[in-house]
């Protein structure tokens, strides 16, 4: 994927693009008849771009290289590139269909959207037809471009993995407790550790001072960890949770032993881990490259990240934790987290039996 050079198109990071690559379109005057100078122009799409996150502007990025790239072949002159016509856009979405997965080419048109309105031009689209063709590129998805569903961390799995960690070692005993806390707290991974060292921001990632604790009426005690920004509020953060549990996979043990060996400050990323003289956050990379290289030690095969959170909601599940609660927990607004249950028959068993001893349990 390598586009034409041009002005319009300066090399830049993926992220940046949808704000740094400008389409020709002659500014038209307001119809409230005030016109702006170029540094207000600025200022309104700086502000306007925080509307998506680094990770989204990344993925919208490389579809506005595709797009780019399309229209380059099939010599498309620029100012037709924007405002972009219905037909010229369904022409790309078949031209990208049996190749792409449906989800990847409907985020590639997203990315072209959103570089429209950054830049004021008007985005018309005929909403029935680009439905169809999304429809028919996800059913032309080739084998190769799915993927593999994710496996689900189990406890089992986590205490095989304990196993072949150090609890006195200051990585293994921050990347642990980061795990056990992680999958409890029925978190995604992504909130509990940093993109790269570099990249950590007290006011967006997890810190020691938003470690809390609290309990019920009944005395039941609950671990509470304000996330500061998530992808849902990202001003005002959420709060999870999570309590102590039996056996090797307990988070509440695991977190006191890596505060006890790392002593990661107020401000500090919290499973900063002990290098030399210094604490480093713990990077996402960094977070799996060391649980695979347990999981091979013990026989088993390394999951993705993203499996630590299905597994959760698995496990809540299997327990007999309410749906409508496991929701709440999950922090999912919609129902998407049916997608990612596995053993559908087995949660729903108590269920359906004669006697209903689930519900029985629970009143």
């Amino acid at each position: 994927l390598t586009p034409i050079p041009s002005l319009l198109r300066p090399h830049c990071p993926a992220s940046d693009r949808i704000r740094m690559w400008t389409p020709v379109y002659p500014r038209a005057t307001p119809s409230d008849g005030h016109t702006l100078d170029e540094t207000e122009r600025e200022r309104v799409k700086d502000t306007m771009l925080h509307a998506w996150e680094e990770d989204t502007r990344t993925m919208y990025g490389s579809g506005l290289l595709m797009w780019h790239c399309f229209c380059d072949e099939k010599r498309v002159p620029e100012r037709e590139r924007a405002p972009a016509g219905q037909s010229l856009l369904s022409a790309f979405v078949a031209h990208m269909a049996t190749a792409y997965s449906g989800k990847t080419i409907s985020s590639y048109l997203s990315g072209i959207r959103a570089w429209h309105i950054l830049h004021s031009v008007p985005w018309a689209l005929e909403k029935n037809e680009m439905d169809t063709m999304l429809r028919a590129a996800s059913k032309l998805t080739p084998n190769t471009s799915k993927m593999k569903q994710w496996l689900p961390y189990t406890p089992e799995f986590i205490v095989e993995v304990g196993k072949h960690l150090n609890p006195e070692d200051p990585l293994d005993a921050a990347v642990f407790a980061c795990l056990t806390s992680c999958f409890y707290a029925s978190a995604r991974l992504g909130e509990f550790t940093v993109p790269t060292i570099d990249k950590f921001r007290p006011g967006t990632h997890v810190t020691t001072r938003n470690l809390s604790y609290d309990q019920d009426r009944n005395g039941f005690k609950v671990t509470v960890l304000h996330l500061p920004s998530t992808k849902a509020a990202p001003s005002e953060g959420k709060d999870i949770f999570w309590a102590t549990q039996s056996g090797g996979s307990d988070p509440t043990a695991a977190l006191q032993n890596h505060l006890l060996v790392n002593q990661p400050p107020d401000a500090s990323h919290l499973f900063a881990y002990r290098v030399k003289n210094a604490r480093r956050p713990l990077t996402k990379m960094k977070f799996l490259e060391r649980v695979g290289k347990a999981a091979r030690a013990a026989g088993l095969e390394p999951l993705q990240g993203h499996g630590i959170q299905i597994g959760s909601t698995l496990e809540y599940l299997l327990c007999g934790m309410p749906f409508d609660v496991m929701k709440a927990k999950g922090r999912w607004a919609g129902d998407s987290f049916l997608l990612y249950l596995r053993k559908h028959a087995i949660v729903i068993a108590p269920y359906i039996q004669a006697a209903p001893v689930v519900h029985d349990a629970f009143i």
